[in-house]
């Protein structure tokens, strides 16, 4: 065989939701863009806010003398001094450029962290459902994985937490608000959690890290607040861009920021920043760091996706579906009406509708929906989910 067995393997098992979105491509040619109902990839369906494009604009015509070169590999100084200000504003922590290393999105963010962090068979508990990278995201460093499913309402179980950290735990991933269900960890659950993991470092002598994957926290509805728990736990690493929130997705910015109270905090810096180099990231985007450096407050594009939200959710309850309203991303995870989630979304792609499963996300019996889609996809489909639920009664 030419390529790695266990990359093969890996392939074999791939991303449901890749495939999904290949299957709508060849379906969209086939009856037009706006006949087949895409809801598997969350790109984002908004362009950037004006005042990326003017910071870029100032950027490139800076011609400053080697603006395109090499630099730290934690990324330019002004630009982490910048995201430290936002974190320690937004945390009540003292976070200073020593603490930042900027990435290549939070993909880049969470790899690094791991390949800082993670001995081979150490353990990284992740809460189902999540996003399947995860398991790529471990599995490069030698972790391993172990799933603690969430309860009904989507939101983390402590008591099955505490049963699934022993003592082989290296780090527990929380994603809020999440993908794929929407859901936002309120404080209160933040809160055990931090005591939860403090009891376990007491009992095992040792740190266990909270790995926080952020991308969506600026994404969030009803005039609510994601609340970080870099805030209550002092061992938490933040793995986050701007994919999400600038709609930047192709330009993977991003930044690790390590919490300034945790002891080894001088140490993860240190290891993080070589990490950045021999994973052949070497520095995240110059051009991109030097544009959040000239970029002023922005506000997200929370009330757009707000409104695609509640069509698609109040049509979907019309109809009957199961579904929790999202408090944030631009995902939605409806139960599925049968009791197999594969078994739904072949009829669902019957009806031109193709939607991501719920098995893909350690979750059976769910699917996931991304409605950073064009207005004219969400009421066009409502009549074809409508179809699709009428079958299978």
């Amino acid at each position: 065989m030419s390529i790695a067995k266990g990359i093969q393997e890996r392939m074999t098992r791939g991303s449901w939701i890749r495939k999904m979105f290949e299957e709508g491509i060849k379906l969209k040619q086939i009856h037009g863009e706006f006949n087949v109902y895409d809801y598997t990839l969350g790109n984002p369906y908004v362009d950037p806010p004006k005042a990326f494009f003017d910071a870029l604009e100032t950027v490139v015509h800076e011609r400053k003398r080697l603006a395109h070169g090499y630099m730290q590999n934690s990324g330019f100084p002004e630009t982490r001094q910048r995201v430290a200000d936002e974190l320690s504003k937004d945390t009540g922590r003292k976070y200073g450029i020593d603490n930042i290393i900027m990435t290549v999105g939070a993909a880049g963010a969470m790899n690094v962290a791991f390949k800082s962090i993670l001995e081979p068979g150490d353990e990284v508990v992740v809460v189902a459902p999540y996003f399947p990278e995860y398991n790529f995201y471990i599995n490069n460093h030698q972790g391993v994985r172990v799933t603690s499913l969430a309860k009904d309402d989507f939101l983390p179980d402590i008591a099955d937490l505490d049963r699934k950290i022993g003592p082989k735990t290296k780090a527990l991933i929380i994603n809020s608000p999440c993908n794929p269900s929407g859901v936002l960890v309120p404080k209160d659950v933040l809160l055990e959690l931090a005591a939860l993991l403090e009891r376990k470092n007491a009992e095992y002598g040792k740190i266990i890290y909270l790995m926080s994957d952020e991308p969506y926290r600026k994404l969030v509805f009803d005039g609510q607040k994601a609340e970080t728990p870099a805030s209550f736990y002092d061992h938490t690493l933040i793995g986050t861009s701007h994919s999400k929130d600038l709609s930047l997705a192709g330009e993977r910015i991003g930044y690790l920021a390590i919490n300034p109270d945790t002891p080894a905090a001088k140490d993860l810096f240190a290891a993080a920043t070589f990490c950045n180099r021999i994973l052949g990231f070497v520095n995240a985007p110059a051009l991109m760091q030097r544009v959040l450096q000239a970029l002023p407050s922005f506000e997200s594009p929370v009330a757009l996706y707000q409104a695609k939200r509640d069509v698609l959710f109040n049509g979907l309850k019309d109809i009957g579906y199961d579904v929790r309203c999202p408090e944030g991303t631009f995902f939605m995870f409806p139960k599925s009406p049968l009791p197999n989630d594969l078994d739904f979304i072949e009829v669902l792609r019957r009806h031109r509708v193709l939607v991501s499963p719920g098995t893909g996300f350690e979750f059976p019996g769910y699917f996931r929906l991304s409605f950073a889609v064009d207005d004219r996809i969400i009421e066009n489909s409502l009549p074809a989910f409508k179809e699709a639920f009428r079958e299978v009664q």
